[in-house]
């Protein structure tokens, strides 16, 4: 119960009194303030605040504070969580909030303003995946119902007489429908919802409305609902509201502001298709998946009954010239789009006959099982640049283009320029362009001048860039008229060799490379390749470059997925020397000082750092061959013990001096795994030394693996154990959630679309906590779940904070998996499906139904289906190996990103069946259909049951 008139005598009546009240539980140690724009409260300078106290009342812990302000105050204030010297701990999530004392409220009045803590979760619903795309629409009325000033001072000046305000969020709104507040009143309507006080909408989804109510009309009991003149109202859930004021008080309050939170009501959930925009194939195509068909598959999607549509990252890669650029994850450019997506035929209204041949020819040279990068990539930048030198007078000088230039010049001039000497110097390694090397303002205005001689080169390249916008725009503009979310992908690294490393090679530390540790993807863990974040630097400006990422975004997309969130509380870095990823360490990080080490007894220091190299694991590496492999990259320091050469002890000089030795022949046979065991012997270390600080060391990951620590006494063992699980389990997590606390929430407030943060792998203890406190969604892979010693997810106990999917880009599709791994099949028959028979040996169309369905029905905020998995559902899609529609295969770094779905979004759009089977999915799990909010038709509802009879007749193992 919400109690008011805490206070006793106010002392002066020259002013108004605010009295802020928040319940709130807070630990040992913690307490509560409000901070806001105005001097009175802090000037957002938290330490200057207004302190709340704390009263128990009932079960309550409820926090109040007042203060005496002017007539006519304003202001934006927040709550926060602070310890005993004011620092901030925790702050509310979503916008500041606003307070304008209305005219009438007079001097010597008091406003009580009863607020609920704001949680990030709460405002996820005014991002622009909900506001402006699923929620969007309706028209809401904005008829002022606030009494007139004079009506107020009369109301106000009665002592048996209260206003109260009743403000409540209220995203989802039906059009023809009103919020109403009903309660035991009679300006409720004595719980008559058609007579209670309708609220006006007041913008973000917040609707209020005022009442007088007298004193015998209190305790309060209310609740809000939704009421439409032809249908029954719709009363919110959870128990009825309460509000009592305290008449007894020297000064009881005038006017109550009720900030009620959210409406309660049923959790809004939601499902989408993923595909990779490569992936894509259409009937308009040109042998890629183009951004004009992501038209098509919205259009697929509503019928589906989906609200989303998800893609990997669509920046340009052209880093090597080749297929090696299939790779989407690293990036050229973090704001240029992909050539690769550019639908040629919409370059122009007037295409020569010759060109449209020449477009006919290669659609039908490129329309192969696979992506053939290169091919596609060679036959769209030939047509392209015919077109440009017909019409480049005609668009370089069309106000759109010029619009576009102006509008992106910080950005777009650089790229142009990387691009033009990207391919005269042949190589996008900008440290081999000469004078050209080192990035200045200066340099680039020369590069893109109109009088320099290759300027036509360089406007090649803003045309691109011109024609990619327009036709994502065109497509993001049509996902948002059909109410569907377009989520696009922020890669957590950038190629070395890119526009922003030469540009903004302060915020890189371009001698490091970034992975990530051994984990359910790759057991030797990763190495990406990128340079590694130089946060230090980043944060000077206020992580300007990231913000710019985030606002480009935002012009296409209304939600994102953060790549590898988990890099933003720590990274897994590796030295630039490395191939692999299992030799890093986490930064940042804690390290294991020498001193902390001494004082355990370890103190043999190049012993544990240095690969430990004997006689007898060179034989039983490299058999009959041991003498030779030793004779060529070890040195024998005293018997029997070896170091590597200078010439081979890292793994690139490794691979560089096999590929250069003479004597491959003996062993041509046997290179790669005479690699494999050199990259063993080179990791058989128990610690990293710090190149920057030797007096600093981490653990290698999986030390006990090693026979380096396997010969170590007893002590050493159990020391070096119990510091291992030290580090990489509890002495850093303070560390990194100060790390992410920094960085994601400049993320989170660049823009307004959906944050999702993919979590997968090694997670520390503190990711979740701080996702759930700053509002970012999770992901649940049931085969990869995140609780310990747990083999399978389990959906239906999936948080609603997540995205459940059965699979994702970086594993095996749901089909293939099934079939690869007999053990954990039969497993996942039993113990999920609970059915003790065999399981089938395919992924048979039943059980692609039960592994979906249980993601449907799933609590979680987002069910995500990767397009291969929905047509799973279908006998006719599953003739095509399962393996080949696999996207990823993260163990190798030079996977050819070229999977194509078999079937066009055209055939798509004409198969009924297997939108219907979706789709009665979608609507008996409770997920929202975008089509009809409301009832599906009577012919509907018996095609759906139809199809429910069928598919609850086959059991999952396929027997009837």
């Amino acid at each position: 119960m919400l109690k008011s008139g805490l206070f006793p005598g106010i002392k002066s009546l020259s002013s108004v009194t605010l009295v802020f009240r928040l319940p709130y539980y807070t630990q040992w140690g913690q307490s509560l303030l409000v901070c806001g724009s105005e001097p009175v409260l802090g000037s957002w300078n938290v330490k200057q605040g207004l302190a709340l106290g704390p009263s128990h009342e009932g079960d309550e812990l409820i926090w109040c504070g007042k203060v005496a302000v002017s007539v006519g105050f304003s202001c934006e204030y927040s709550y926060y969580v602070v310890d005993d010297g004011r620092n901030a701990l925790r702050s509310e999530a979503g916008k500041k909030r606003r307070l304008t004392l209305p005219d009438g409220v007079r001097e010597g009045a008091v406003v009580e303003i009863h607020d609920l803590w704001q949680e990030a979760s709460e405002t996820l619903f005014v991002r622009s995946a909900f506001k402006d795309v699923i929620f969007s629409g309706g028209k809401k009325s904005l008829a002022a119902a606030d009494e007139s000033s004079k009506e107020l001072e009369k109301i106000l000046d009665q002592q048996d007489s209260i206003i109260v305000q009743f403000m409540i969020r209220c995203p989802k709104v039906k059009d023809g429908a009103s919020v109403h507040v009903i309660g035991s009143a009679s300006e409720l309507g004595k719980w008559r919802p058609h007579d209670g006080l309708k609220l006006r909408y007041a913008g973000d989804f917040t609707w209020k409305a005022e009442c007088v109510l007298r004193k015998y009309e209190f305790p309060l009991k209310y609740k809000y609902c939704h009421v439409h003149q032809m249908k029954d109202p719709s009363l919110e859930l959870g128990p009825n509201r309460e509000l009592a004021v305290d008449f007894q008080s020297s000064h009881p309050p005038n006017y109550v502001i009720l900030a009620d939170g959210p409406y309660r009501a049923v959790p809004w959930r939601g499902a989408g298709v993923a595909i990779p925009m490569f992936s894509v194939r259409s009937s308009d195509d040109l042998g890629v998946g183009e951004f004009l068909d992501l038209k098509l598959l919205v259009d697929w999607a509503v019928e589906c009954g989906f609200h989303l549509v998800q893609l990997l990252p669509v920046n340009d890669t052209s880093v090597h010239g080749m297929w090696w650029d299939s790779y989407p994850y690293s990036s050229l450019s973090v704001f240029a789009l992909h050539p690769l997506y550019l639908r040629v035929q919409a370059l122009s209204e007037n295409i020569p006959e010759d060109i449209k041949e020449e477009i006919l020819r290669a659609k039908e040279q490129l329309d192969k099982k696979d992506v053939d990068y290169e091919a596609t990539m060679a036959a769209k930048l030939s047509i392209a640049k015919k077109l440009f030198n017909l019409e480049k007078s005609k668009i370089l000088n069309s106000s759109s283009f010029k619009n576009f230039l102006s509008e992106n010049e910080n950005w777009l001039k650089p790229y142009g320029a990387f691009c033009f000497l990207r391919d005269f110097f042949e190589t996008s390694d900008h440290t081999q362009w000469g004078r050209f090397s080192h990035f200045s303002s200066e340099k680039l205005e020369k590069l893109v001048s109109e009088d320099a001689l290759h300027y036509d080169v360089i406007c090649f390249h803003y045309y691109i860039q011109f024609h990619l916008h327009v036709q994502l725009s065109e497509a993001a503009d049509y996902a948002r008229e059909k109410k569907v979310v377009l989520k696009g992908d922020l890669p957590i690294g950038v190629d070395r060799n890119s526009v922003d490393t030469w540009v903004y090679p302060n915020l890189f530390r371009m001698n490091t490379s970034t992975g990530a540790p051994p984990d359910y993807f790759d057991k030797n863990g990763q190495n990406w390749g990128f340079p590694t974040y130089n946060w230090e630097e980043m944060s000077k400006d206020n992580y300007a470059w990231w913000r710019a990422r985030l606002t480009q975004m935002a012009k296409y997309f209304t939600a994102y997925r953060i790549d590898h969130i988990l890099g933003f509380f720590r990274i897994w870095e590796l030295p630039g020397h490395a191939v692999t990823g299992l030799v890093g360490k986490f930064r940042p990080s804690i390290a294991l000082s020498q001193e902390e080490l001494e004082r355990e007894g370890i103190w043999d220091f190049n012993r544990l750092s240095q690969p430990y190299i004997r006689q007898d694991i060179l034989q039983e590496k490299f058999g009959t061959l041991w003498t030779v492999i030793a004779s060529n990259f070890f040195n024998e320091y005293q018997k029997l013990c070896y170091e590597f050469k200078d010439d081979c002890n890292t793994e690139r000089k490794i691979i560089a001096k096999l590929k250069s030795m003479t004597e491959i022949s003996l062993w041509l046979e046997k290179e790669d795994k005479i690699k494999k065991d050199l990259f063993d012997i080179l990791q058989n270390i128990v610690l990293i030394r710090d190149p920057e600080d030797a007096r600093k060391f981490y653990p290698r990951f999986n030390i006990e693996d090693t026979s380096s620590f396997k010969n170590l006494d007893e002590h050493s063992k159990n020391v070096l154990k119990r510091l291992y699980y030290d580090y990489y389990f509890c002495r850093q997590e303070n560390l990194w959630r100060q790390n992410a606390m920094k960085t994601l929430p400049v993320l989170l407030n660049s823009s307004d679309m959906l944050a999702c943060g993919e979590d997968l792998g090694l997670i520390p203890s503190c990711v979740h906590p701080v996702m759930q406190e700053l509002g970012l969604i999770g992901l649940r892979i049931q085969r990869m779940p995140s609780e310990p010693d747990v083999e399978f997810g389990i959906p239906s106990q999936y948080s609603y904070m997540t995205v459940c999917a059965p699979s994702c880009h970086d594993c095996s599709t749901m089909r293939a998996w099934w079939e690869e791994d007999e053990e954990r099949r039969c497993c996942y028959y039993k113990s999920v499906a609970g059915c003790n028979d065999m399981p089938p040996p395919r992924c048979t169309t039943e059980v692609a139904y039960f592994i979906i369905q249980q993601h449907m029905q799933a609590p979680s905020m987002w069910a995500i289906f990767p397009l291969q998995d929905l047509l799973a559902l279908r006998e006719e899609y599953t003739t095509r190996p399962a393996v080949e529609e696999t996207i990823n295969d993260p163990t190798n770094p030079k996977h050819y990103w070229r999977y194509r779905v078999h079937v066009t979004l055209d055939s798509l759009m004409l198969d009924e069946d297997l939108k219907t089977i979706i789709k009665d999915m979608v609507l008996s799990s409770g997920r929202s259909d975008p089509v009809n909010e409301t009832n599906a038709s009577s012919s509907e509802k018996k095609l759906m049951e139809k199809v429910q009879e069928n598919i609850s007749a086959v059991q999952i193992n396929g027997n009837t």
